[in-house]
């Protein structure tokens, strides 16, 4: 064994462990194939609008006329609404007011939900539009649940068929002569309540809903049951990046012959859909 020095020796174990412990650091720093997570963006909106401040007073004299005729502690009372119960109202609120006047009962109510992705490659906003989808595909909107129509649209969930079904006997929109003849000519029908397409040319049917947040949809259903009066409740259901807003608003008149104005009850639903899609975002 030839001999080497004890300095010499020292030397080259010195060079070794450094040649040894850069060209390490330097083969982790520059793996050029190595796996990279990239969580998934937060939502825009990491709070709700207070819900029974969400509507001006003004705007809630026009949708529930019967609260004018109210005395004036009654009036403030009714107009104050009454906030939804939940249990987690960083992620989801709501109000509803109800007012009776001598031709008909007007009720309302709104509902915000803040969506969060608990899953770090999901965005809250993948999320909301996931279950947003789910709500527009239950409401079987007309001519919008056939497979490859759109991307995110799909056949209606199993959960929703058999309710959805019923409410289609009952007299929901946009089904029996309203669906059947989509044509400019059509015209809603006063004895059924099913809305369809007026002489002036615009649909009643329920409907996808442009230009209001992300995506929109509206749904206008008529009940009866047994020998009530019908009621009529026209859902506008909004998705502005991580929130899905609900907007319902129903009329029962107070005699049973008459059927409740399914395009005035629609405008309102539409207009007031709309300042909560400000209200969201100031």
């Amino acid at each position: 064994m030839a001999y080497v020095p004890g300095v010499a020796l020292l030397a080259a174990l010195a060079v070794g462990c450094s040649a040894g412990s850069d060209g390490s650091a330097t083969d982790a720093d520059s793996k050029p194939g190595g796996p990279t997570v990239t969580t998934a963006p937060p939502g825009k909106y990491r709070t709700l609008p207070a819900p029974c401040r969400a509507v001006p007073g003004s705007t809630l004299k026009d949708l529930l006329p019967g609260v004018a005729e109210l005395p004036r502690q009654q009036q403030e009372k009714a107009l104050r609404g009454s906030p939804t119960i939940t249990y987690d109202t960083d992620r989801k609120v709501g109000c509803s007011w109800k007012a009776d006047a001598p031709d008909s009962t007007r009720n309302l109510s709104i509902d915000f939900e803040r969506v969060v992705s608990y899953d770090p490659l999901v965005s809250d906003d993948d999320r909301a539009r996931s279950l947003y989808v789910k709500k527009e595909n239950a409401a079987e909107l007309p001519g919008s649940s056939a497979p490859g129509t759109a991307p995110e649209k799909g056949a209606p969930t199993s959960a929703g068929g058999g309710e959805k079904g019923q409410e289609k006997e009952t007299g929901k929109a946009g089904d029996g002569t309203g669906s059947a003849d989509p044509s400019p000519s059509a015209s809603a029908d006063p004895s059924s309540g099913t809305p369809g397409t007026p002489s002036g040319g615009e649909d009643l049917r329920p409907r996808v809903v442009d230009g209001l947040g992300d995506a929109a949809f509206l749904d206008d259903l008529l009940t009866r049951a047994g020998s009530t009066a019908q009621h009529r409740t026209v859902s506008v259901v909004f998705r502005t990046s991580n929130v899905i807003v609900t907007v319902r608003y129903g009329e029962q008149p107070a005699l049973v012959t008459k059927v409740p104005d399914s395009k005035e009850l629609q405008d309102k639903a539409q207009a007031l859909a709309r300042k909560l899609a400000d209200v969201i975002s100031e």
